[in-house]
């Protein structure tokens, strides 16, 4: 693909020509020297950025239907040093972390393991998922190419499927992915029963009365669905099996504490680890309950956003006269199978180990409550979400505080909470909503700000559970069962106390 340009007719001031008469070509961004890889079947594909549970669910999955995959540690602050040593510089802290942490790695395997550097650029390629939009996502390749080859593993392999186009990838026979729809049947599962898993630990773990046994029966959980998978066996038993252990973690959910849901920028908002200063262990340690934003938010988005623009599409024909082509038709049934079958294997799944009080997001009425803040075409970052669920928290009393937490810089993360929650916030005096950058380093004036947003949410989770009447006798097994919702309370041990009368 190489471009030759014109020789440049125009002399210099001395009228020299040489400069101007040298023929230029289009930059490749290619290794220097020509790389004998490894066969496809021989090739370890490495993938991360996920949760850490996530991460090794999918390892497992993916192993499952024959492909060879290797999920990378969690990043951590090493990572993100890494990242700033062989990064360019103004990039956003997902980016220094995750190709940070790419480094890190082969180079562990290179001086810790004895691999060369050679065998590793042969071996091993790296999947992440790619895409366009106005932040420096669309950008991530070169930026893991260029750090690779500045730590000597030039010609190292990057390879990527897009974010937003789930099953209609495309793909040919040279492709290092097999994007089938095995493959991504597999991939949805696992992270679907990884959402469930981890939404179930932030429910029980704030309230547990051992400590660490709620982690410690989750591990035990990941490893019965890793099995599973493994040996093909039927996950909804295997998720039957977990129900049973984790209901053996005694809990205590009569404790008064703040519920805080934590979103904003996805990686930020999702990682547990040092790219947000522990975010979501720190606030359980102060005392909170934290709702997360699971993986499968950002599925049903992409899913959303693929019928929206199809629906335009389709208006757009109608408009011009223009009949609507089979195609269109076609997709639109893949996408609404797509949909349900999200749901309904997100739903089999959660009755199974008795995650019931959750409720998949309804982005029509996401959509609906954002759009006159937001426009619903701007699909930067996380889109409207981000306005919704603060609407949608307040308006259906579902947490004591929002906290949007985003990467330093982060543009479409940015404008969205420092500049449209500005006007959300002032139309809903009630919000508790903090907008926090995380960048790498600054952890203690982070947590300075979270605590003072914290301390509001706290007194609120306590003065509603100091309103209600507790009953002189608790059934015990009330506090591993579940609670109806009401609106009049958002803390857990307040809905608590509301529904002890259908024990």
């Amino acid at each position: 693909m190489s471009v030759a340009c014109n020789t440049v007719k125009m002399a210099d001031k001395n009228g020299d020509l040489s400069f101007f008469n040298q023929e230029s070509t289009q930059w490749r961004d290619i290794p220097k020297e020509p790389i004998a890889y490894a066969p496809k079947k021989e090739t370890i594909m490495l993938v991360g950025g996920l949760t850490i549970l996530q991460d090794k669910l999918i390892e497992t999955a993916l192993h499952s239907i024959g492909e060879n995959f290797v999920a990378l540690p969690n990043p951590d602050f090493e990572s993100f040093q890494k990242g700033k040593a062989f990064g360019n510089r103004g990039q956003c802290n997902p980016t220094y972390f995750t190709v940070g942490n790419l480094v890190k790695y082969l180079q562990n395997l290179r001086d810790e393991k004895g691999i060369s550097a050679e065998e590793i650029v042969k071996k091993y390629v790296f999947v992440t998922a790619g895409g366009c939009g106005p932040c420096r996502f669309g950008m991530y390749i070169t930026e893991y190419k260029k750090a690779l080859r500045d730590a000597g593993l030039d010609g190292f392999r990057i390879t990527s499927f897009e974010h937003d186009k789930g099953i209609f990838q495309e793909s040919d026979e040279e492709s290092l992915l097999n994007l089938s729809p095995t493959f991504f049947i597999a991939l949805v599962k696992a992270i679907l029963i990884g959402d469930i898993l981890n939404l179930l630990g932030y429910k029980m773990r704030p309230y547990e009365i051992e400590t660490g046994s709620t982690d410690k029966a989750l591990e035990t959980c990941r490893v019965i669905v890793s099995d599973a998978f493994e040996q093909k066996k039927n996950l909804t038993k295997a998720l039957w099996s977990c129900r049973k252990i984790l209901a053996e973690v005694k809990l205590n959910r009569l404790q008064p504490k703040a519920k805080v849901l934590v979103m904003g920028e996805f990686w930020a908002a999702m990682t547990e680890g040092d790219g947000n200063y522990n975010l979501h262990r720190f606030l359980e340690a102060e005392g909170a309950e934290c709702i997360p934003q699971p993986v499968m938010n950002r599925l049903m988005l992409s899913i959303w956003e693929a019928e929206r623009k199809l629906t335009k599409k389709d208006e757009l024909a109608v408009e011009t006269d223009k009949k609507v082509d089979f195609s269109s038709m076609k997709t639109r049934l893949l996408i609404k199978l797509a949909k349900a079958a999200v749901k309904t294997h997100f739903t089999i799944y959660a009755k199974a180990i008795g995650l019931h009080d959750y409720e998949i997001p309804n982005m029509e009425k996401l959509a609906a409550l954002s759009e006159q803040y937001y426009t619903l075409d701007c699909e930067g970052g996380e889109g409207h979400l981000e306005v919704a669920h603060l609407i949608e928290s307040v308006k259906d009393n579902l947490s004591h505080l929002t906290i949007s937490v985003k990467p330093f810089g982060c543009m479409p993360s940015s404008a969205v909470s420092d500049g449209v929650q500005s006007l959300v916030t002032n139309r809903f005096p009630s919000a508790n909503f903090l907008a926090i950058e995380t960048s790498g380093e600054g952890a203690a004036n982070f947590y300075s700000r979270v605590q003072m947003a914290l301390f509001k949410a706290k007194q609120l989770a306590k003065e509603e559970f100091e309103a209600l009447s507790l009953p002189e006798h608790t059934p015990e097994k009330v506090h591993n069962y579940l609670y109806q919702p009401h609106n009049a309370q958002a803390g857990t041990a307040a809905k608590l106390v509301k529904s002890l009368g259908n024990f």
